[in-house]
């Protein structure tokens, strides 16, 4: 049998996050060998996984980050069970990682197949799920594209969020933006975005309402119009009252950086 030295674990607990103990009955195991320690660490994340697959992973960690020229920027959460691994120091940098990394991909499946040191994104999570011993997956990948993107976590990193500029606008608009988003979850950007089945029932239910309240069937239609603009103003971003300054809307709000500057898209990612 090899002499497992501390500083053999301690390399090995360096490569793959495991515990100490972990790693040094992997290393005993495999008589030495990092990569045959390596691969039994694995596969003990594949035992775990398996084990706890049916498991909610409700808690983690949500990201946003912009590239370095603040034109495209990715949310995305990496979730677990439980909120004491979610607030812990290692996972939160390993999200951050995450995240970093996603930057070069456009949708969560080939994120999941790239390479992070040496195997997939996809293996890590089935390793890290070993070593934490709980569910451990990326939940949300969103991505947007603009003029300029703005990015904002909210604290504790329960929620993380994108917004994307026509133009260029200063760094202090776009994380304001982005905190309405985190703040206020609009349903859509504006009233096109809203879905027609959502407008409807808006619609419906308002007439319900007025005509519990009595008011005659040729007053409902124009009525219920007036009820679904106050919908809009607080369900679509750009419609919504600026919450640092409820005097004015999210869009004149990013006007005041020039007359032909909008909103162009948003993206929300929470956990739970």
């Amino acid at each position: 049998m090899s002499n497992i030295t501390a500083a053999d674990v301690n390399k090995l607990r360096q490569i793959t996050g495991a515990g100490m103990m972990d790693c040094k009955k992997a290393l005993v195991e495999a008589d030495g060998n990092f990569e045959a320690a390596i691969e039994i660490l694995r596969k003990k994340g594949q035992k775990v996984a398996a084990n706890r697959s049916d498991r909610e992973s409700t808690e983690g960690a949500a990201i946003a980050l912009v590239n370095a020229d603040k034109t495209a920027g990715v949310a995305i959460s990496l979730n677990c069970e439980t909120d004491f691994v979610g607030k812990n120091e290692a996972f939160v940098k390993l999200a951050n990682d995450f995240a970093q990394m996603a930057l070069n991909y456009t949708d969560k499946e080939a994120f999941l197949t790239a390479d992070f040191n040496g195997i997939s994104v996809a293996e890590k999570l089935i390793e890290q799920t070993g070593v934490i011993g709980e569910k451990i997956e990326i939940g949300s990948f969103e991505r947007i594209e603009g003029a300029f993107v703005g990015s904002y976590i909210h604290a504790g990193n329960k929620i993380a969020t994108l917004v994307s500029f026509s133009g260029k606008v200063e760094e202090e608009m776009g994380k304001n933006v982005a905190m309405q988003v985190a703040a206020m979850s609009p349903i859509a950007l504006d009233e096109a975005g809203v879905d027609a089945a959502v407008i409807e029932k808006e619609i419906e239910i308002a007439k319900d309402l007025l005509r519990q309240e009595g008011k005659p069937e040729a007053m409902l239609d124009n009525i219920a119009k007036g009820k679904l603009a106050r919908f809009f103003k607080d369900n679509t971003l750009v419609n919504q009252d600026f919450i640092k300054d409820g005097s004015m809307s999210v869009a004149a709000y990013v006007k005041t950086a020039g007359a032909d500057l909008k909103v162009t898209g948003y993206k929300r990612v929470a956990l739970g």
